[in-house]
C-alpha cells in the first residue's frame, strides 16, 4: 500500500464569522503551512463586517458578552492539544485562558467603576456612562497572550474589532475557538498578512473609530499609521515599550476605546 499524504491545512481569513481565502489570491508558506496574505479589499471587507455587527453586539447586554467571552475560554481549555502542536508553551494557554475569564468578569462592571453620578446645581440627575467606540483597527503581537491580552479588552466592552495579526497559525486557530464559541460574526475578524501593507488601510479608514498599536514593532511604521489615524481622529493606543502581558492589564485596555456620554434628566417633584 501507498503511504498516505497528509492533508495540508490553510489557514484562511476569519471575516464575518467566516473562513475566505484572500481575494489576490495570494498565500505565502509560513513554518511550511500555506497562509493567506490579506489585501487592502480584504481590510475593506473585514470592516464592513465589523460596522454591521457592532450595533447589534454593544446592544447585546453587558452580562451577555462576558458569557460569550468566558465560552470562548471554555473552548480554548478544550482546544489545548491543538495550540501546544503550535508550539505555545503550556503556562501561556494557562494565562490566556485565565485573561478570556479575567475579562468576561468585568463585562458587567465595568460601567459601574468609569459611570459616575456627578453632583450639580439644579433639580436634576447628571449621568455619567461609557459607551463603545465603535470598530477598532488592531496590530496584534504574535503571541496567543498577546493577541487575547489586545481583543478581548476591545470587545469585552461592545466594540468590534479588525485584527492584523504577526502570528497567523495561532491567531487563525483562535479564531477557529471564537467561531465556535456563540460570538456573533463580524464581532472579530482577523486578517493574516503583511501589517505594513493592510494597517495603513485600516488607519486610513473613515469608518475605523480606533486603532491598537500593540503589535506594530517598527517605530517608523508606528509613526506614519498614528499620524494617518489623526487625518479622521481615530482614538489611538501606543503603547510605550514592550508590554509585558502576564502583568496585571488594569483597565486601560478596555477603557481606551470607550466614550463617555453624559446625561442630564430632571428631577420629579
Amino acid at each position: 500500500m501507498s503511504e498516505r499524504l497528509k492533508v495540508r491545512k490553510t489557514y484562511k481569513l476569519f471575516i464575518g464569522g467566516k473562513f475566505p481565502r484572500s481575494e489576490s489570491g495570494r498565500t505565502d508558506l509560513v513554518d511550511g503551512d500555506n497562509v493567506a496574505r490579506a489585501s487592502r479589499k480584504d481590510a475593506r471587507d473585514a470592516v464592513v463586517a465589523a460596522r454591521k455587527a457592532q450595533p447589534g453586539w454593544a446592544g447585546a447586554t453587558a452580562y451577555n458578552r462576558g458569557q460569550i467571552l468566558y465560552r470562548a475560554a471554555e473552548m480554548l481549555e478544550a482546544r489545548r492539544g491543538e495550540f501546544k502542536t503550535l508550539d505555545v508553551p503550556g503556562h501561556e494557554l494557562n494565562a490566556t485562558i485565565d485573561r478570556l475569564v479575567w475579562y468576561a468578569g468585568w463585562a458587567d462592571k465595568l460601567a459601574q467603576v468609569t459611570g459616575s453620578a456627578n453632583p450639580v446645581s439644579g433639580p436634576f440627575f447628571n449621568l455619567s456612562s461609557p459607551e463603545p467606540t465603535g470598530v477598532v483597527g488592531v496590530v496584534a503581537p504574535p503571541s496567543l497572550l498577546g493577541l487575547v491580552s489586545v481583543v478581548a479588552p476591545a470587545v469585552v466592552t461592545g466594540n468590534t474589532a479588525v485584527v492584523v495579526s504577526t502570528g497567523p497559525q495561532v491567531a487563525i486557530t483562535l479564531a477557529e475557538t471564537l467561531a465556535t464559541s456563540d460570538l456573533p460574526g463580524g464581532v472579530v475578524n482577523i486578517l493574516t498578512g503583511d501589517p505594513a501593507e493592510v494597517a495603513p488601510w485600516l488607519a486610513s479608514h473613515d469608518d475605523v473609530n480606533g486603532l491598537d498599536l500593540t503589535g506594530v514593532t517598527d517605530p517608523e511604521l508606528a509613526a506614519d499609521l498614528e499620524r494617518s489615524a489623526g487625518g479622521t481622529l481615530k482614538r489611538v493606543l501606543r503603547p510605550a515599550g514592550e508590554p509585558d502581558f502576564t502583568a496585571d492589564p488594569g483597565l486601560r485596555p478596555m477603557t481606551a476605546f470607550l466614550e463617555t456620554k453624559t446625561v442630564w434628566h430632571p428631577k420629579g417633584f
